[in-house]
């Protein structure tokens, strides 16, 4: 018979484990909350395994449950001689930027704390147990890690027992343990069955906690994100240029907003304007629109679709002219080209690149020159979309083609997307969306099947709401993270102290219309674009001329690669030389002959441009 022996309170060592989630390998913490069972000085880290009592001694009193008890550790804040997030130095203006005061945010009570005793742990641990018992499923309870908001019990089931079984359970076990819901998932790598209860009293998690934590002081990422607390209360921050784009979904007042807020926060509270600048997206016109005005804009908060799919055109075009410095650079990301373009300007060398101009004319051929390359630094540009549902409904193709390109090329050239929706049907976040967005968040659904769109299994219908999630990293291992609260207040105050700071330097490139401009950057061009954009047409038309007597060949996809034009303009230069007779019309495969001759003002091919 396996029992259990509590020691005396003065021989008692004091348990380590690191509380985590359903999804982490459990580390140690020191606790000095005293455990069921004694561990030996050598042993390793794990879950405290019961004592075996010999026969020959009477068992003592043991307590209703065998689990070991691990109490939640507590976020260990930065010392007063840390240094400030980030250093201030001096803006070429002379001024010094300062970065927010963590005075601005809400202070958590005094009072907040860990509200259950080890006594009523061990009572629903036993309860637990026997409630899984009543259903059939036979097993034990050996590790409870409490939470601020849930309490994680580690069910060993016996051999024989299936986890479907178990997990199929999660309805009636929240039923019969009196609970809102209950959440129940394998362990990794470990031979348990994590159930998820939540605590009869719950505990706020602030952002000024994680702020001042000693993680996010320490931290060596350059984008870090506060996503808030795990299971045992550690603070949870992640990397967003590792993700490197993020994918948010929840239903309304799951606290989606605010998490988004809170990375927000996070960025402008580690990042000055000439280190990350954003673009916000926000057709609600409420949630994002507090930020108008801050110097890290790219651009005013975009409440207007069509200029939101403009918007992320224009990161396409600046990820490709991005990667055309870099490459001139021979570096492989923006830390690369950031350092060299650094060093150069120390040096005070200027760096030549070789560079097309254009083409000559008549003949064609290239036209390359020596120029002094740009060395200001790149910034990292974080593109926030807060409804993705409305974008995707005014123009899908056009966000869905974007976004792809975006998020499949955009992480060298320091761009990285945030998109969340209210909605996690298959039309908003497509099997597109979904490939080349392998880190997401899923607050709380309404249904498995919502679940399933955004995480790929069910469990987030299961949540709490108000800023309970569920983490998928870039593995795929979930984690459950309890996110913080900022208020409204606290995002004013420091919307107005960065408007202190300096004003925004608008792009408006960013939401110009491109209509117009069908001429795109093409390196395979023939002639020079300066032509191509001549108000009449008539030197365009021209050179089409020339094309295609020079070639022998006419047809609209030839004179738009020649030319380096749009598919429209190139069609319009066919049909201008049908009727010109220059061309005769297109036969059943789409061939047209070349009649020479019939146009009395057309340019006349020179010896040197035809073969």
């Amino acid at each position: 018979m396996v029992e259990c022996r509590r020691p005396e309170p003065a021989a008692a060592e004091p348990a380590s484990a690191a509380p985590q989630d359903l999804a982490a390998e459990p580390a140690v913490v020191e606790t000095a909350a005293p455990v069921i069972a004694e561990a030996p000085a050598s042993a390793p880290a794990e879950p405290i395994v019961p004592a075996v009592v010999p026969a020959s001694e009477p068992p003592p009193e043991v307590p209703v449950t065998r689990a070991a008890i691990t109490m939640p550790a507590v976020i260990q804040r930065s010392s007063p001689s840390l240094p400030p997030i980030g250093a201030i130095e001096p803006l070429q203006g002379g001024d010094a930027y300062e970065f927010p005061s963590k005075e601005l945010l809400q202070e958590p009570p005094q009072g907040q704390g860990f509200f259950m005793t080890q006594e009523q742990l061990e009572q629903n641990a036993g309860l637990l147990e026997s409630v899984l018992e009543d259903f059939g499923v036979k097993g034990e309870i050996i590790h409870v890690r409490p939470g601020p908001v849930v309490t994680l019990y580690e069910f060993e089931p016996a051999p024989g027992v299936k986890s479907s079984r178990v997990i199929g359970l999660a309805d009636d076990i929240a039923r019969s343990m009196s609970a809102l819901s209950a959440r129940v998932a394998v362990v990794p790598g470990r031979n348990v069955i994590g159930i998820e209860l939540p605590n009869a009293t719950r505990e706020t998690v602030y952002f000024r906690e994680l702020i001042e934590s000693g993680d996010f002081q320490k931290t060596g990422c350059k984008l870090a994100l506060c996503l808030g607390k795990t299971i045992g209360g550690e603070p949870v921050i992640a990397e967003l240029a590792k993700m490197p784009h993020l994918l948010v979904a929840g239903t309304t007042g799951s606290g989606k907003s605010v998490a988004i807020n809170t990375m927000i926060l996070s960025l402008l509270y580690r990042l000055k304007p000439e280190e990350c600048r954003l673009i916000m997206v926000d057709p609600k016109m409420l949630e994002l629109s507090v930020y108008d005005g801050i110097p890290h804009l790219l651009t005013p908060v975009v409440t207007d679709p069509k200029k939101a799919v403009m918007a992320l055109k224009w990161a396409v075009r600046e990820m490709e002219d991005r990667y055309r410095k870099m490459s001139r650079l021979g570096v492989r990301n923006i830390d690369g080209y950031n350092q060299r373009a650094a060093a150069a300007r120390e040096k005070g060398e200027p760096i030549l690149a070789t560079v097309q101009t254009g083409f000559e004319k008549g003949t064609g051929e290239p036209l390359f020159e020596q120029q002094e390359m740009d060395l200001s630094p790149m910034p990292y540009i974080v593109v926030i979309v807060d409804e993705m549902a409305d974008l995707m409904m005014v123009a899908g193709k056009e966000i869905e083609g974007a976004i792809q390109r975006l998020a499949q090329m955009a992480r060298a050239a320091g761009i990285h997307l945030i998109m969340a929706t209210q909605r996690p049907s298959v039309d908003v976040i497509t099997g597109t969306i979904k490939a080349n967005f392998p880190t997401r968040i899923s607050f709380q659904v309404t249904s498995k099947i919502d679940s399933r769109t955004i995480l790929g299994e069910q469990g987030a219908e299961q949540l709490l709401g108000q800023g309970d999630m569920l983490h998928m990293a870039g593995g795929g291992r979930i984690a459950r993270v309890h996110g913080p609260f900022v208020s409204d207040q606290e995002v004013e105050h420091v919307v107005a102290h960065l408007k202190t700071q300096g004003r925004p330097e608008y792009l408006e490139t960013v939401t110009a219309d491109e209509e117009e401009e069908e001429v795109e950057e093409d390196q395979g061009a023939v002639f020079d674009k300066s032509a191509i954009a001549a108000e009449d047409g008539n030197e365009l038309y021209d050179q089409a001329v020339k094309v295609v007597l020079r070639d022998k060949k006419c047809s609209t996809s030839y004179i738009q690669r020649r030319l380096g034009i749009g598919y429209n303009r190139a069609a319009s230069l066919v049909e201008r030389m049908e009727k010109d007779g220059l061309v005769g019309p297109a036969n059943h495969v789409g061939k047209r002959e070349i009649i020479y001759g019939n146009r009395d003002n057309a340019p006349k091919p020179e010896s040197d441009d035809l073969d």
